[in-house]
């Protein structure tokens, strides 16, 4: 599966709360289950007014339903070209 950034638009993504927080995880997840193909929620961030996903998926149109099944916002879904962290400094 390739790995996915996705952007969301969300005002007040910062002040959700830990209920808000669980209720859009389990959407999130009953949402991938539906989808009948390879996918998988990998971690999220609120920030600010965005929301900040990473998922895995065969291509970026399954991404993309999920978003629009889960009834999330999402502003842009972007493949990960290349994973590096500080790790990666001393091969």
């Amino acid at each position: 599966m390739k790995t996915f950034v996705i952007e969301r638009d969300f005002p007040g993504a910062a002040d959700l709360d830990a209920p808000a927080l669980a209720d859009i995880a389990r959407t999130s997840n009953d949402t991938a289950a539906s989808l009948g193909v390879p996918y998988r929620w990998i971690t999220s961030y609120a920030a600010g007014d965005k929301i900040v996903c990473v998922h895995q998926a065969d291509d970026e149109s399954t991404v993309w339903e999920h978003s629009r099944r889960a009834g999330f916002p999402c502003t842009s879904v972007t493949e990960v070209a290349s994973e590096f962290g500080p790790h990666s400094a001393n091969p």
